[in-house]
């Protein structure tokens, strides 16, 4: 038979409360239309299983008579059997407001849609005029074009996941200080700086979209500007005649608008994923290394020195290492890599390691070499060969190859600097032809 069970029929129900909850309770709707058809069965199918039939028609009666007058709907129709006889039978459910549907469905859903029904009232409550938000005083034509008639609903429903997640000391403390900031213009601050008592830096970083949410919500985007503090890069200057102008200073870590400022012209920037690589490399004439892993390469493109100089890659022979080279080149087009090659990769295969998470994307900037690499990585069961398993005069050997310099000594011995010829940051060296993309 194919009657649709009370079980289903809740199931569908709380599917559409849980996708619609968020609307519902930002524009306060009181009226929705939710019918559930209840597919009865035909004559012959009662036949086939009588004891079925009237088990699914009790169950439906069941839900009626438990339900309170105003709480639901059945539709019964009544059917003229020629062999059974006249039979009642339910056809569709009819919830008409919020509250039916989450009666009827119960459960944790339900509790959830009351608890972002109620929150949602308050901060109207609490924030909006005369129920509404500040917006609401304004007309269409006042808003313009394209704007949002109600934008308080509009961040309501944006937030409602993080609305609903807060307890409920949390939830009164974020409508006390949207309350505030909305009175209260401070233009920039930094998060430390808030002047709102109980409030820290480590509470409103982790409910400040919300908050600049609801402050938009009412009117008041421009209550307050917290500002971020700028990402910052790991730079090692590994010329040192260059580090000895500056001080001595040769290992910064500073906001990358700082670092581009810097009075360098290195002929050579290295860009390693670990840090690690980046503190164990030796001194080395026109030549500068950055910590460039994961999202931090983006900055290394901002560093305004790099675009005068070669610039080259090494990260860990695995599918996130060569996401960042790809990331790399889409900012600087003429980046080379080093040891991210099929060669390098087979020449250390006891050293492999399992990829936890690796990345399945497409990678248009990749070389040929890296791409063959990228992709016997993958065929080998998305293996991984970390920068810090490769040893380090090998790592040595093939930077100095690819810059085209003598290498370093083996380890610390090379810390002197090269034997051969002195060059300057800026001075230039030579650059080996990059295979094509």
């Amino acid at each position: 038979m194919n009657m649709l069970s009370v079980a289903e029929a809740r199931a569908r129900a709380r599917s559409r409360l849980s996708s619609s909850m968020a609307a519902w309770a930002a524009g306060a709707v009181d009226v929705v239309r939710l019918e559930i058809a209840l597919r009865p069965p035909t004559e012959k199918q009662v036949l086939a299983d009588q004891n079925a039939a009237a088990d699914w028609a009790a169950s439906w009666r069941a839900v009626e008579e438990k339900a309170d007058a105003s709480a639901l709907q059945i539709d019964w129709e009544d059917r003229n059997w020629a062999r059974i006889g006249r039979q009642r039978v339910p056809i569709r459910l009819r919830l008409t407001t919020p509250a039916e549907v989450a009666a009827f469905v119960g459960g944790d859903t339900a509790r959830d849609w009351r608890t972002l029904r109620d929150r949602a009232a308050l901060i109207r409550q609490r924030l909006g005029a005369d129920g509404k938000g500040d917006a609401d005083r304004f007309s269409a034509a006042e808003l313009g074009p394209g704007a949002d008639s109600d934008p308080l609903a509009s961040a309501i429903r944006s937030q409602a996941k993080r609305i609903l997640s807060l307890t409920d000391g949390t939830f009164a403390t974020v409508i006390d200080v949207v309350d505030w900031l909305r009175s209260h213009h401070l233009g920039s601050l930094r998060p430390r700086q808030l002047p709102i008592r109980g409030v820290d830096s480590k509470w409103f970083e982790a409910h400040r979209s919300l908050v600049t949410t609801l402050l938009a919500g009412v009117g008041h985007a421009g209550a307050v500007t917290v500002l971020d503090a700028e990402p910052r890069l790991r730079l090692r200057i590994l010329d040192p005649t260059v580090a000895a102008d500056m001080s001595g200073l040769d290992d910064i870590s500073a906001p990358i608008s700082q670092l581009s400022r810097l009075p360098l012209a290195p002929s050579v920037v290295f860009v390693f994923e670990n840090l690690e690589s980046v503190l164990a490399m030796p001194t080395w004439p026109g030549a500068a290394a950055v910590h460039g892993s994961g999202y931090a390469v983006d900055g290394v493109a901002r560093l305004a020195w790099t675009g005068r100089a070669r610039v080259i890659y090494w990260g860990d022979l695995d599918s996130h290492g060569f996401a960042i080279l790809n990331r790399l080149r889409s900012h600087l087009p003429e980046v080379e890599s080093v040891l991210m090659d099929e060669a390098t990769l087979l020449a250390h295969e006891d050293l492999w390691v399992p990829e936890p998470k690796p990345s399945s994307g497409t990678f248009p900037e990749l070389t040929g070499t890296e791409a063959r690499a990228l992709a016997r990585i993958r065929a080998a069961g998305d293996v991984r060969l970390e920068q810090e398993r490769i040893p380090w005069d090998t790592v040595l050997a093939r930077l100095a190859a690819a810059v085209g310099q003598p290498a370093p000594g083996h380890l610390g011995a090379g810390m002197d600097g090269f034997a051969g010829g002195e060059s300057r940051l800026g001075e230039g060296t030579g650059r080996s032809d990059e295979e094509p993309r």
